[in-house]
């Protein structure tokens, strides 16, 4: 990995030093334990004069505007525009990753684009987006320089969003959180057996963050799972995760099932069949659960959002594109006057389903 140089190193807070001198960094349940020089699995935490450092703050692959629905966020303003960045690394090693060009990078010379939180802001206004979203890869491995955009857009009235896989340990992650308005948690599977062959990583960790979101915090949740043939897909595993998430979460938590294509380390993996999503979601929804989404494919009506209460639909989208749009200004039916889980805004916002790259400095 081509290193960028100290002065650009940022400080961090959760690590502790060992009684071999080595540093062990406890951001996530990971633990690195790393020598002088080393840098963690996320590849952008580094042991540096007996601490841990940030060698990526301020540093981003690139800036885009997104419709919020592709984070994929559908009960948070919907049809608004959001500010989405990511940096490079991850603190999980998914097989399957998507973004792996950015994620799995080793390399600094992935983040092209540098911007300090004042100029992220100041270009959010700018494109009147209404949020800015740390996606792409995880963000709690760049906390500090996330937590610190997200402070510099409250100031402005300006909402912070992260796409994340909830991998992270309970102190630093009450710090993470109570810095988002709203998140959307990639919970891959629901065994062990898939987190540790797949990504890495075990299963426990996300369900806390899950719990800890839902019970200790006021921030948005909504939930992805992208479902892979023959690793996640059989209906006893999709059972028993619905069950957990409305007995734990409750049924208003909304759950977007994704499809999975071929990449990175599984190429010879077949897409997910239009047809196993459809039988998630019908699952889900005979459990209980109230929203569910599909990803990835194109089915208008499991894109929209309906009325729990008497199934009238309020919020039509094809794809990323909104349709006809009947929430009244708070948010509720109006036909039996029930409110939609979720933030809205008094009227429908249209960005439609446009991504554009953007330049931060302007």
């Amino acid at each position: 990995m081509t290193a960028p140089p100290s002065s650009d190193y940022h400080p961090t807070q959760y690590w502790q030093l060992m009684p071999d001198k080595r540093v062990q960094c406890t951001l996530c349940p990971k633990l690195c334990t790393l020598r002088e020089g080393k840098r963690g699995a996320c590849y952008v935490r580094m042991a540096h004069a007996g601490k841990i450092v940030l060698t990526s703050y301020g540093r981003s692959s690139g800036f885009c505007i997104d419709p919020i629905e592709k984070k994929p966020l559908n009960h948070f303003y919907p049809g608004s525009s959001v500010l989405s960045f990511g940096t490079a690394g991850c603190n999980l090693g998914c097989k399957f990753c998507q973004n792996w060009d950015i994620s799995k990078s080793r390399e600094m010379d992935t983040l092209a684009a540098t911007a300090n939180p004042q100029q992220i802001v100041a270009a959010a206004t700018r494109y009147q987006c209404r949020s800015v979203a740390f996606t792409y890869n995880d963000p709690v491995i760049f906390l500090e320089y996330a937590t610190d955009v997200a402070q510099a857009c409250r100031e402005q009235q300006i909402e912070a969003v992260a796409v994340s896989a909830g991998y992270i340990n309970p102190l630093p992650r009450a710090d993470f959180y109570q810095a988002m308005s709203a998140v959307n948690i990639d919970l891959k599977a629901f065994t062990e057996r898939f987190y540790r062959k797949l990504c890495a990583g075990h299963l426990a960790p996300v369900l806390d963050t899950l719990l800890y979101l839902k019970h200790e915090t006021h921030v948005w949740l909504e939930i992805t799972n992208l479902i892979i043939p023959g690793e996640n897909d059989s209906a006893a595993e999709i059972t028993a995760m619905c069950e957990w998430l409305i007995t734990h979460l409750g049924a208003d938590v909304p759950l977007h099932f994704s499809a999975f294509h071929p990449d990175f380390k599984m190429r010879d993996t077949p897409s997910t069949p239009k047809e196993t999503l459809l039988g998630a979601r019908d699952i889900a929804k005979q459990i209980g659960l109230h929203h569910v989404y599909l990803g990835n494919i194109h089915h208008s009506p499991s894109d929209s959002s309906y009325c729990a209460n008497c199934g009238e639909r309020l919020i039509e989208r094809d794809w990323y594109q909104l349709g006809e749009y009947k929430l009244t200004a708070d948010g509720c039916c109006p036909k039996c006057q029930s409110p939609l889980a979720g933030r809205f805004h008094h009227h429908a916002e249209r960005f439609g389903a446009k991504r554009i790259p953007v330049s931060i400095k302007g």
